[in-house]
């Protein structure tokens, strides 16, 4: 154990704690993110493509547990944190609608948009690599973000996980005549209410178990809401098809030709084959969007989970974060490889590190999950939705507590710190809670200190001083074009 604890950087003195809450910690991360295998390739491949890339199916879910475990495993190893990656939601569906022609008005092939996953990968790991004295660009773009940004995000994200926790068991639903609604509990109606049920059991005895620090809370209460699920009445807990049989679909998915299910360097087996008229412009578009997704996705998701965990520095930077970055490009970069869209660090890792997870030791409990599911998927996609949201929406309760660290004395750090708190679930993205949050930074500011300047020049009061560092408008001048430059030309 002491070459591989120090290889993931697993210490039980210096760390508090032990290699049996880190393995159970992996487990519960896995659990609250299993849902990606079969969702990925449905969101990547069925959301827009009206079934042309259906035979894909098979591959597309091998490269989604490769990714992840490679991801993951880089996770482990190279950061050593307790961090889990997989193909990014949001990011999926964009790739389904360069598939089917709704993103950018034309429809590209599955190697075209494999390619351009991988170019923003790579430009992702350029930035992660160069260094300006002795500094990632990443991390002087993340230092650039205001403080009050930088304190808001791990809120927001806890209310981001909380809320995919509260939709993904059926608890909050569309509204009749309201935006949302609270399921109508009353009707009795399983069918309805059951999957609510499932999971606001699951949660009650994560939460109460948690109350008597008993150990492993998280993953009890997921396996108990599963048990309860079973009971025929509620019917949530389904088993899945037990036919699966992987060495059926290896040969397809490392054939290398995409008629033939192949995934595998779809990206240069066709990638490179681009329709007459497709336009560039739309193109660079595409790859600039991956990349301020992933980047402020990525950054967003390590600030909330590490300073949940406790593995931040003195100066508010997530440890390793360097290595982080890294590790997130480099998995974009192999899932682009295997057949995936671009793979990004989860906002689910957070249910781990509740669990006590705290060194790469999680994270590669994790890695391992995922590739053995590549041989077991019945067992890890009969766990239910409503079972893993349990663990989300917990997660969201103890993120909450970042909220007392947040300064509420001045309109410049307040608003921002609100818009990215309420940005985040709301609009259903990290990125445009970060980028709302830093436009409103920056506006105010320069706003302020114009008036400053008419001031001093008007009244001879003291000269305002200039707060705002150039690269903060530069990552300003980005979320500009990325939230008011339409992606097609």
């Amino acid at each position: 154990m002491n070459k591989l604890g120090k290889l993931v950087g697993y210490d039980s003195k210096n760390q508090q704690t032990s290699v049996r809450t880190e393995i159970t910690a992996g487990i519960v991360t896995f659990l609250a993110m299993a849902y990606i295998l079969t969702l990925n390739p449905l969101l990547m491949l069925d959301m827009f493509g009206a079934g042309t890339y259906a035979h894909l199916y098979s591959s597309v879910f091998v490269a989604t547990a490769l990714g992840a475990f490679v991801g993951t495993l880089l996770m482990a190893i190279y950061a050593k944190l307790p961090l889990a990656q997989a193909p990014g939601l949001g990011l999926n569906s964009m790739v389904g609608g360069l598939l089917g022609g709704g993103l950018i008005g034309f429809a590209l092939s599955f190697g075209n948009a494999m390619l351009l996953v991988l170019i923003s990968g790579m430009l992702f790991l350029l930035l992660s690599v160069l260094k300006i004295h002795g500094i990632s660009i990443r991390e002087i773009i993340f230092r650039a973000l205001p403080e009050s940004i930088r304190k808001a995000i791990s809120v927001g994200i806890g209310l981001f996980i909380a809320l995919i926790g509260l939709v993904n068991a059926g608890i909050i639903v569309p509204g009749n005549g309201t935006i949302v609604d609270l399921v109508p509990f009353a009707t009795w109606d399983m069918s309805i209410v059951g999957p609510a049920l499932v999971c606001l059991f699951g949660f009650l005895v994560i939460a109460v178990l948690s109350h008597f620090n008993v150990k492993g809370a998280t993953i009890i209460g997921i396996v108990a809401a599963t048990l309860l699920g079973l009971i025929p009445k509620i019917g949530v807990t389904q088993w899945s098809d037990l036919s699966w049989k992987f060495w059926e679909h290896f040969e397809g998915f490392f054939s290398f030709k995409t008629e033939e299910g192949g995934t595998f360097f779809a990206a240069f087996t066709e990638g490179f084959k681009f329709e007459k008229g497709v336009p560039v412009m739309s193109l660079v578009m595409v790859v600039i969007t991956f990349c301020m997704i992933d980047m402020f996705d990525t950054m967003g998701t390590c600030v909330g989970c590490c300073s949940a965990a406790g593995l931040m520095t003195d100066d508010g930077v997530p440890v390793n974060y360097n290595k982080i970055m890294v590790a997130d490009s480099v998995a974009t970069c192999t899932g682009a490889l295997f057949g995936t869209s671009t793979v990004t660090t989860f906002v689910e890792s957070g249910a781990g590190i509740a669990a006590g997870g705290k060194t790469g030791l999680t994270a590669l409990t994790t890695a391992c999950l995922f590739l053995l599911s590549i041989f077991l998927l019945p067992v890890f996609a009969s766990i239910p939705s409503a079972a893993a949201s349990a663990a989300l929406i917990w997660v969201g309760c103890l993120m909450l507590k970042g909220a007392k660290d947040l300064k509420l004395d001045s309109v410049k750090e307040f608003v921002p710190a609100f818009l990215t708190i309420a940005i985040m679930p709301f609009g259903y993205s990290i990125t445009d809670g970060i980028g709302l949050g830093i436009l409103s930074y920056v506006i105010i500011e320069l706003c302020s200190y114009v008036c400053g300047l008419i001031a001093y020049a008007c009244k001879k009061k003291e000269k305002p001083v200039w707060n705002l560092h150039v690269v903060t408008l530069i990552i300003a001048a980005l979320f500009i074009v990325y939230f008011f430059v339409p992606t097609s030309f």
